[in-house]
């Protein structure tokens, strides 16, 4: 899990990166076809985490009837698992 959290990360940073760059080069070819690419790498990295593990947002969830589901499982101060990963040993933020 902890790989695929980095490389959706990793997509991110690129495809916010490019994106401020595009502000002020919007005919820039390259950077258009960069930011494509990295759209499309980082759409994949949420796939495969998904069906792994569950919406990593609330835009992953796909089925309406089972939208709130996730509240019924224990939360992590609850000795639940967080299915997210980012409060997972190794992705806090301390």
């Amino acid at each position: 899990m902890k790989e695929l959290m980095n490389e959706i990360y990793q997509y991110s940073f690129a495809v916010d990166d490019v994106l401020l760059y595009l502000d002020t080069h919007p005919e820039d070819q390259e950077a258009l076809a960069y930011y494509q690419a990295m759209k499309d790498s980082r759409r994949e990295a949420v796939k495969a985490y998904e069906a792994q593990y569950g919406p990593l947002t609330k835009d992953g969830v796909r089925d309406c009837a089972d939208y709130w589901t996730w509240v019924n499982s224990p939360w992590p101060w609850e000795g639940g698992a967080c299915s997210c990963g980012t409060m997972r040993k190794g992705f806090n933020t301390r």
